[in-house]
C-alpha cells in the first residue's frame, strides 16, 4: 500500500451542518493513506463491543443500536452474570473474551470499551484478524502504542478510530461558532475545566489500568483545544497532585499548552472540586465567553432517549464585550453523529471526521504532559 508522511494545513468542508467549519480545519502531522476498501454491497456492519461497564453499556451499545448501517452483533464480558444481562438487555450475542470476538467471522467492527491499558493490544490483534476498530478515549497510553496501532491499521487496510463524541457537545459547538463568526475576535487564551468531587471509580482509579482524570477527561479537553486553536504547538507544561487516599491516580491535573503564535490553552482536571470552574472560559480581543455545566446528552442517553436532551436556558453561556453582556443559547449537540460517520465510512467510503493524525497529536500532548509532571519543567515540542 502506498503511503507517506507529510504536513498539511488544508481543511475539508464539513458536510454535517451541526459541525462548524473549524472542526475540519486542523493543521497537523498528516498521515496519507489509500482509502479503506469498502464493500459496495454491504449496508450494515456487525459490531461487537468489548466491555459492558458504563462506557460499553450506556454509550457504545446504545449509540450503535440507534445508528443506521450498524448492528449490535454482540458484547463481551468476562463475568457470567453480566453476559446473561447482555443477552437480556441487548438481545445479542455475549462473548466471554476478546479471543471469542476476533474469532467470530461475522464481526466487522470491534469497539473497545475496556480499561485503557489493553487498547493497543486488543486493537492490534483485532485489526490483524481483519476487524475494523473503534477505541474509547484515550486511544492508548502513549505515542509509541499509538504509532504501532496506526501502522497495523495501514498495513492491514483496517479502520482505526477513537470515540471523540464530545466533538458534538453543544457547548463546544457553540464556542466554535462564536470563534468562526468573529464574535470573540482574535482568541489567544482558552481555559477548559472538568471537575468533580469524587475519585474515579473501578479501574479508572488505578494507574496500572491507565486510569486517572487526565487520561479519562483530558482526552476530550485536549482534543477540543487543538481544534479550537488550530496552530502549531510549541510547548506543554503539566502539574499534578495525588491527594486521594487509597488511590494511586492524580487528584488534580493542570495542562498548559502553548502554541507557536503565542496562544495558550489550559485544561484543568480535578477529583477534588466541589465547586467547579466554568467548563469553557474563552478570552478574545472583542469579547469574553463563559459557560458552566456539562452537555445534557449523557443524562438523556442514560434515561433511554438521547434525542430528548434539552439544555435549560439558565445553563446558557454568557458573552461580554466590556460594555454589555448577552446570553448565548447553546447549539444542540448530537453524539449520534460519531457512529453515523463510522457507518458512512465503512458502508459508503465517506471521510473520517476523527482523523488518525489528530489522535496522534493528542497522544503527543499526553506524553509531553506526563513528562512535564515527572520532571517539573516545560517540555518543548515541534508539532506542525
Amino acid at each position: 500500500m502506498d503511503r507517506q508522511l507529510g504536513c498539511s494545513s488544508a481543511g475539508l468542508e464539513s458536510t454535517d451542518h451541526r459541525i462548524p467549519r473549524f472542526c475540519t480545519e486542523f493543521r497537523t502531522f498528516h498521515i496519507v493513506r489509500d482509502p479503506i476498501n469498502v464493500n459496495p454491497c454491504m449496508s450494515t456492519q456487525n459490531v461487537a463491543v468489548v466491555g459492558y461497564g458504563l462506557a460499553g453499556r450506556d454509550f457504545h451499545s446504545y449509540l450503535i443500536g440507534i445508528t443506521s448501517g450498524l448492528r449490535l452483533h454482540g458484547v463481551a464480558s468476562r463475568n457470567a452474570e453480566t453476559r446473561e444481562q447482555i443477552v437480556r438487555e441487548k438481545s445479542c450475542r455475549a462473548y466471554s473474551s476478546i479471543d471469542e470476538v476476533i474469532g467470530d467471522d461475522e464481526v466487522d467492527l470491534v469497539v473497545l470499551a475496556t480499561p485503557n491499558h489493553v487498547h493497543a493490544d486488543y486493537a492490534i490483534r483485532a485489526m490483524r484478524t481483519g476487524k475494523h476498530v473503534v477505541t474509547d478515549k484515550p486511544m492508548c497510553l502513549n505515542l509509541d502504542e499509538c504509532d504501532r496501532m496506526i501502522e497495523v491499521s495501514i498495513s492491514n487496510d483496517r479502520l482505526l478510530n477513537v470515540f471523540q463524541n464530545r466533538r458534538w457537545d453543544g457547548d463546544y459547538l457553540t464556542v466554535g461558532n462564536l470563534i468562526e463568526t468573529g464574535q470573540l475576535g482574535e482568541v489567544n487564551w482558552i481555559e477548559m475545566a472538568w471537575q468533580r468531587w469524587d475519585p474515579p471509580r473501578t479501574w479508572r482509579g488505578q494507574v496500572s489500568a491507565g486510569g486517572g482524570r487526565l487520561y479519562d477527561l483530558g482526552a476530550h479537553l485536549i482534543d477540543q483545544m487543538l481544534l479550537l486553536i488550530p496552530q502549531p504547538v510549541a510547548s506543554v507544561f503539566c502539574r499534578t497532585q495525588y491527594k486521594l487516599p487509597g488511590y494511586d491516580v492524580e487528584s488534580m491535573a493542570l495542562v498548559v499548552i502553548t502554541f507557536k503564535n503565542g496562544a495558550v490553552g489550559v485544561c484543568d482536571l480535578s477529583s477534588r472540586s466541589a465547586i467547579p470552574k466554568p467548563r469553557f472560559h474563552v478570552f478574545g480581543s472583542k469579547a469574553t465567553f463563559v459557560k458552566f455545566g456539562l452537555d445534557p446528552q449523557e443524562a438523556a442517553m442514560k434515561a433511554g432517549n438521547i434525542d430528548g436532551s434539552v439544555e435549560p436556558e439558565e445553563a446558557y453561556g454568557r458573552l461580554h464585550d466590556g460594555e454589555q453582556e448577552k446570553v448565548i443559547p447553546t447549539l444542540p449537540g448530537r453524539w449520534r453523529s460519531y457512529y453515523e460517520n463510522i457507518a458512512d465510512v465503512l458502508n459508503h467510503g465517506a471521510e473520517l471526521k476523527v482523523k488518525p493524525e489528530e489522535t496522534r497529536q493528542v497522544m503527543t500532548i499526553f506524553d509531553a504532559a506526563f513528562q512535564s509532571a515527572r520532571e517539573n519543567r516545560v517540555v518543548e515540542l515541534d508539532i506542525p
